[in-house]
């Protein structure tokens, strides 16, 4: 739904949190700001919610943001670095339920802040968290397939709790935050944040035989150095190689001759991956090799562009579609345009492309009212099935909304991270806040897929349900692709 939902195979909530390597003499990354400099960032930023965010009392009553937003000033009574200012305003993100509005650090702190995580990426579920990698080659016995149980006598699952006060999603969608979490780098990075870096943590866990253990890990940390010489002993591929294998990494499309099976891997929608190329060639290769199932894979398809999205929509539809039942802003001028990036053309659009109804806001029309039509050239008729997840969001969820409800497409794996009856999205500038620097980003628009459905805040749920369980992440195997590789064969059998 934007360019910048390509986060999430980078995900959401690196931006707040997570930072590049080097310190830089120009920047300092731990100076402090005082209580009048944060309050007048804050203020402003209440104040660009206020006036312009679309959905910000689409899940919490307007009574009940004042509550959080005058909380949220009072945490604003001594002085902050940037990482402390942006977990005051995570915070309040947070509570608007909408999962693309969230905070970004400063461009300085960004390039040049302290790289220092806590050491343990993990795969956490409901009351299940269990270590997929330690970054620490110092501490060999907290290894993969550990179940994390508590840090620094902290229970794991109260962390979690904290975290989640922190985490932007859709309405209620828990699936979203339990995968950000989950993506490399966001838990340490999110521990550090709220619960500070520390050379030695002290880790509870259960082992891979049972045992209940109990050890320490070192902080991760990154150097400018380090990071040099990682890459100084490998060639460097040319600009053509990387060129190809950016792409390749983005979306692919192999096949399994024995169950007449195509995987198609669409990890984006954004526009910087020909995917319009890779969907016509796709489709008419498919059909030339008569495929019966067709595997989308859109686990870590964070959306983007709905005219990719669409493209990829009409292949498979089985009648015209909309996009959106209603797609409006709320302003189209506004004072506080000045501080968000591309202005200029998002004023163009709102300005020629929007039209003021009766319910004041400024509607796009054209989306609202323009019926798609599915593809007759290499249109596939065959079995599909899509894997979605948490990471599954924004311009994604719209494509499995409007094929959903097709005889021959199931929904394998887990509840989308987007929501199934809308989001706030379209146009989402960067604000940036005069005295910190730090940005929020910030959707223009409100989009309700399809107003017949409940809004009850849930993403799409799958048809066929594959979850995590602490054997299949030991194993390292991939439990949603067995599931449809399971339903492929049954019905080979019936």
């Amino acid at each position: 739904m934007s360019e910048a939902m390509k986060i999430l195979s980078i995900p959401v909530f690196l931006g707040v949190f997570f930072s590049s390597c080097a310190v830089s003499k120009k920047f300092d990354p731990y100076k402090k700001y005082g209580p009048n400099q944060l309050k007048s960032d804050y203020t402003l930023f209440r104040n660009i919610l206020e006036k312009e965010h679309p959905g910000l009392y689409w899940y919490t009553p307007a009574d009940s943001m004042n509550y959080y937003f005058e909380k949220g000033e009072r945490m604003l009574h001594d002085s902050l670095t940037e990482t402390g200012f942006r977990t005051v305003l995570s915070y309040i993100l947070s509570k608007i339920k909408c999962g693309h509005t969230t905070v970004r650090p400063s461009k300085a702190f960004g390039r040049q802040g302290p790289g220092r995580y806590f050491p343990l990426v993990i795969k956490t579920w409901e009351d299940t968290s269990i270590v997929t990698l330690n970054l620490s080659r110092k501490d060999s016995n907290v290894v993969r397939g550990s179940l994390l149980t508590a840090i620094d006598n902290v229970p794991i699952r109260t962390i979690i709790d904290s975290m989640f006060q922190h985490l932007s999603t859709d309405g209620f969608n828990l699936t979203h935050k339990y995968q950000t979490l989950s993506n490399r780098g966001v838990f340490g990075s999110t521990y550090t944040a709220l619960f500070g870096a520390r050379q030695k943590y002290n880790v509870t866990y259960i082992d891979t035989v049972g045992r209940s253990r109990s050890d320490s890990v070192s902080l991760y940390s990154i150097s400018p150095d380090t990071s040099r010489r990682l890459r100084a002993p490998f060639p460097q591929p040319s600009k053509k190689e990387r060129k190809k294998q950016l792409l390749l990494a983005n979306r692919s499309l192999h096949y399994d001759t024995a169950l007449n099976m195509a995987v198609m891997d669409v990890s984006t929608f954004t526009k910087n991956f020909r995917l319009p190329h890779f969907f016509k060639s796709s489709f008419k290769e498919l059909r030339k090799k008569n495929t019966q199932n067709l595997v989308i894979d859109l686990r870590s398809n964070g959306g983007g562009s709905v005219t990719n999205s669409n493209l990829l929509t009409k292949f498979l539809v089985d009648k015209p579609f909309k996009i959106a039942d209603s797609l409006y802003a709320l302003n189209k001028t506004t004072p506080y345009r000045k501080y968000q990036k591309d202005r200029f053309s998002n004023a163009l659009f709102l300005l020629f492309m929007t039209k003021q109804k009766k319910d004041g806001n400024y509607h796009f029309g054209y989306y609202e009212r323009k019926k798609f039509k599915p593809k007759r050239k290499n249109h596939f008729d065959g079995q599909v099935y899509i894997l979605t997840g948490g990471n599954t969001f924004s311009a994604s969820t719209l494509f499995a909304q409007k094929v959903k409800e097709q005889d021959n497409v199931i929904i394998v794996g887990e509840e989308t991270g987007g929501g199934a009856y809308g989001n706030n999205a379209w146009l989402i500038p960067d604000v940036t806040l005069p005295v910190t620097k730090v940005r929020f980003r910030l959707p223009l628009f409100r989009l309700v897929i399809d107003s017949t459905i409940p809004k009850n805040g849930r993403g799409i749920m799958p048809e066929v349900e594959a979850l995590p369980t602490v054997n299949a992440i030991r194993r390292n195997t991939d439990y949603k692709m067995e599931k449809v590789i399971e339903l492929i064969k049954k019905s080979h059998s019936n």
